[in-house]
């Protein structure tokens, strides 16, 4: 199929902005001119919208098998889709667990089926996630897995990370962490601090996370494996990076938009749509979760898209489970409240949704340039909406953003030259 966009505005470096089109054809982009003459068999006016590489997040949860009653990979990538994301990296914590190559073979053939965009399963470094005893990572690496985490409990002994880490690494694959210390988590739900106490609830310690991700960067050089740390959210968790890639360790990480955009004081009642792991901590540390992207010591921005059925979410903070969703709202949401305010600026903005991601995962995505993959996401920067989570593609309704109005809306979104979501066109 050729495909041509027209009227399209594209950012270049130096946050100059160029009118052009783009003429697509088998899945690459063949041409980017001020005018192409040749002929497609379908047109996008993209008058008022911005063209950008198609976003890539890595860390998601798709929760087939096993969840469909949350999400599947269908809904799932449907919502990545309208989000501008054309490559999303899934979660292993699922039901069967990723943790053997026929589970993952089986989620293969079934992504080629369901998925509207790119879909890159990452495999469990420990059987059925219990820390008990490591999966065979030199098979599963060969299996098509993206990396290996137990995201959602974390490696709680040095020994299993060790030894897991020094597999990851022969194999080239990375390691990525959810970094928290069952030991000193004390049952929490929410952040240790003014609203557990002021909503009498126990609280999640900020040290349960720093102190496993400084255990686990000695790990990483002792090792030389690439270790990647999820959802990063304290001051002192940003410090300990912050430090280890100064002695050249091989230490990436990752920050959601809610972490950016809510602290602690954003949880007003038991209202489980802001429960999430880690939680919203203080907003000295949403200070530095900022401060640690701008100076590069965070790399690059992730949803931890979480789905939830709304009758687990309601069960309020002790009993709800963690995680909110983020895929059709993160760009939105994020232009809004940071490029809008002179925070960032729009480049950084997409670069730490694209070439950011794939250049720590080497993946040969995220450029807006010739004789590439045709994954685009197109917005539009001045039309305004309110978000409505009852309009979301996902079945997960559970955010803390509902009704929040936001600048910056999909237009459309191409993945390997397809037509994957155009606003007012979807099913």
């Amino acid at each position: 199929m050729k495909l041509k966009l027209t009227n399209a505005k594209r950012l270049l470096s130096k946050n100059v902005v160029e009118k052009c089109e783009i003429f697509i054809e088998e899945g690459k982009i063949k041409q980017i001119a001020p005018k192409i003459l040749q002929g497609a068999d379908e047109t996008i006016d993209c008058e008022n919208n911005f063209v950008f590489p198609g976003f890539i997040d890595v860390h998601i949860h798709l929760r087939e098998p096993g969840g469909e009653h949350k999400e599947t990979i269908e809904t799932g990538t449907k919502a990545a889709a309208r989000g501008g994301f054309t490559t999303v990296c899934a979660m292993p914590n699922t039901s069967p667990v990723l943790d053997d190559v026929k589970t993952v073979k089986e989620l293969l053939e079934k992504i080629k089926t369901d998925a509207h965009v790119r879909v890159l399963p990452y495999g469990a470094i420990t059987r059925n996630l219990k820390g008990e005893g490591l999966t065979d990572i030199t098979e599963l690496s060969k299996s098509g897995v993206f990396a290996f985490t137990d995201d959602g409990v974390g490696v709680q002994t040095a020994d299993f990370m060790l030894q897991a880490m020094t597999e990851a690494a022969t194999s080239g694959k990375p390691i990525v962490a959810h970094c928290e210390d069952k030991s000193i988590v004390y049952g929490g739900v929410v952040h240790q601090g003014n609203v557990s106490k002021r909503l009498d609830l126990p609280g999640i310690p900020s040290i349960s996370e720093s102190v496993q991700i400084a255990r686990d960067v000695l790990l990483a050089e002792e090792t030389g494996c690439h270790y990647h740390v999820c959802h990063v959210s304290t001051k002192e968790s940003v410090r300990v990076i912050r430090d280890a890639k100064k002695a050249g360790i091989h230490v990436t990480a990752e920050v959601t938009p809610h972490h950016l955009l809510l602290n602690e004081q954003a949880v007003k009642t038991d209202d489980a749509n802001y429960k999430m792991n880690p939680p919203l901590r203080s907003e000295e540390d949403q200070r530095a979760l900022l401060d640690g992207l701008l100076d590069g010591t965070i790399d690059f921005i992730a949803t931890d898209h979480a789905p939830h059925a709304d009758e687990e979410k309601e069960q309020g903070f002790r009993k709800a489970p963690f995680g909110i969703v983020g895929l059709e709202t993160a760009f939105s949401l994020l232009y809004t409240n940071l490029v809008l305010s002179d925070k960032i600026t729009l480049q950084q903005l997409v670069d730490w949704l694209t070439i950011k991601p794939a250049e720590v995962f080497n993946l040969p995505f995220g450029e807006l340039i010739e004789n590439t993959t045709a994954d685009l996401a197109i917005f539009n920067l001045t039309k305004e909406a309110h978000i409505d989570k009852y309009a979301f593609f996902s079945k997960g309704k559970n955010t803390p953003f509902h009704n929040w109005k936001v600048q910056g809306i999909p237009f459309a979104t191409i993945a390997s030259g397809k037509i994957v979501y155009k606003e007012d066109s979807h099913d």
